[in-house]
């Protein structure tokens, strides 16, 4: 079995709390692409290839759930605090090859301490979950350290259909029974940041996020 096929395989175990992740496995929609370490910079031009060609497609899709991973080989066991420095590294040293080309999507904030802050690439906001072997959520705890970057225009879809919040609920639910509680850090968009959400961690109140956008100007529009 390849390193996809046991991502595709985490997420089809039953009890996995993400309807949304296996919608989209169900219906041959998830992209994964494969790199060395995630603490190596060697793979970053990849990776931007990879998720531009998934925005592309994505924005040409008829159908909700789609999803790009990257999978990286190592390390093969880190602690939470080490994932979540790694982790925002890998988003920074992005972010940084993106601000070379595009500008950040307009409809979210490129400040990770605002409550509409959103990561953005090719001027498409992204929710990303960051997966890795030493989480203390069992819905995170995939065997190798990944990153999922989710359309965040798909759950705005589902807003407007009224469908999202009965499957946010649902989620919750299920990742209760699966992980024991429900993840401390997850909060509505617009209440906090998603920031926090990110790698999976339990932050403190004084926990400050390192990313810094190098995009020339934050065309965020203020919804206040």
């Amino acid at each position: 079995m390849g390193i996809p096929e046991e991502y595709f395989a985490f997420i089809a175990d039953k009890g996995f709390p993400c309807i949304a992740a296996k919608a989209a496995l169900s219906r041959e929609q998830i992209q994964v692409l494969v790199c060395d370490h995630i603490a190596c910079p060697k793979d970053d031009s990849a990776i931007i290839d990879f998720l531009y060609d998934f925005t592309d497609h994505y924005r040409q899709a008829t159908k909700l759930y789609n999803s790009a991973v990257v999978i990286f080989k190592g390390p093969s066991l880190c602690s939470e605090e080490q994932f979540d420095q790694l982790m925002w590294q890998r988003l920074q040293s992005i972010s940084d090859r993106d601000a070379l080309q595009h500008p950040w999507d307009k409809r979210v904030s490129s400040d990770p301490s605002h409550p509409d802050f959103s990561f953005s690439i090719k001027a498409e906001a992204f929710y990303v979950i960051g997966l890795h072997p030493g989480s203390s959520r069992k819905a995170r705890r995939f065997q190798y350290p990944a990153l999922v970057f989710n359309p965040l225009s798909q759950f705005e879809k589902l807003r407007e259909d009224g469908r999202y919040a009965v499957m946010k609920e649902s989620v919750r639910k299920r990742d209760k029974e699966y992980s024991g509680s429900v993840n401390p850090m997850l909060a509505d968009f617009g209440e906090s940041s998603e920031a926090f959400q990110y790698s999976g961690r339990v932050y403190n109140k004084e926990w400050k996020c390192p990313f810094v956008s190098h995009h020339e100007t934050d065309q965020h529009h203020s919804t206040t």
